[in-house]
C-alpha cells in the first residue's frame, strides 16, 4: 500500500511542517440554521474564525433538513427558536435519517438538559468564540479518531 505524504495529496509547494498540519487537522464543515440572518451571519463569522469551514446558512429547519440532505455537513449549528420548523424537530428529522448527524443547538434561553432532544451539545447566545472553537476542535479530534480507527494510514 502507497504511503500518504503531503507530496502525494497534492500539497509539494507548502513546507513540510504546515502540509503535516493541514493533514492533521482538516477544519468541521458547518451547517448554520438561525431565522434571524444577523445571527446566523455573526455565527459563520464566529465559525470562520475558529478555522472552520460554514458550508451554508440557512434560515428555518425546513431549510436545515434540506441542506443537510445535499451537503452532509460534519456538525449542525442550530437555533432551537425558528418560526419555520423549530431547530427540536428540525434535529429530530435529521437524526432519523442519519443517526450519527451532529447537531449543537444555539439558544437565548437557558436549556439545562439533552436528553430527548438529539443535541450533543448547547451553546448560549451570544455565543462565546472560544467556547465555540473548543467545541468544534473537540468534535473534530473525535471525528478523526474515528476515521482513523475505520481506515489507517499505512
Amino acid at each position: 500500500m502507497n504511503q500518504v505524504s503531503p507530496e502525494s495529496l497534492g500539497f509539494s509547494e507548502i513546507p513540510w511542517p504546515l502540509a503535516w498540519k493541514v493533514l492533521q487537522f482538516p477544519r468541521m464543515r458547518v451547517l448554520i440554521a438561525d431565522d434571524q440572518p444577523s445571527v446566523g451571519h455573526t455565527l459563520a463569522l464566529l465559525v470562520a474564525a475558529a478555522r472552520h469551514h460554514v458550508v451554508k446558512i440557512v434560515n428555518s429547519g425546513a431549510e436545515a433538513i434540506q441542506a443537510y440532505r445535499k451537503l452532509h455537513p460534519d456538525v449542525v449549528l442550530m437555533d432551537v427558536s425558528m418560526s419555520k420548523l423549530n431547530g427540536g424537530t428540525a434535529a429530530r428529522y435529521i437524526l432519523a435519517e442519519d443517526p450519527c448527524a451532529r447537531v449543537v443547538f444555539v439558544s437565548s434561553r437557558f436549556m439545562p438538559d439533552l436528553t430527548g432532544t438529539g443535541a450533543v451539545a448547547i451553546l448560549q447566545k451570544p455565543v462565546d468564540l472560544t467556547e465555540l472553537a473548543n467545541l468544534l476542535n473537540s468534535m473534530d479530534q473525535q471525528l478523526m479518531f474515528n476515521l482513523s480507527a475505520v481506515s489507517p494510514i499505512h
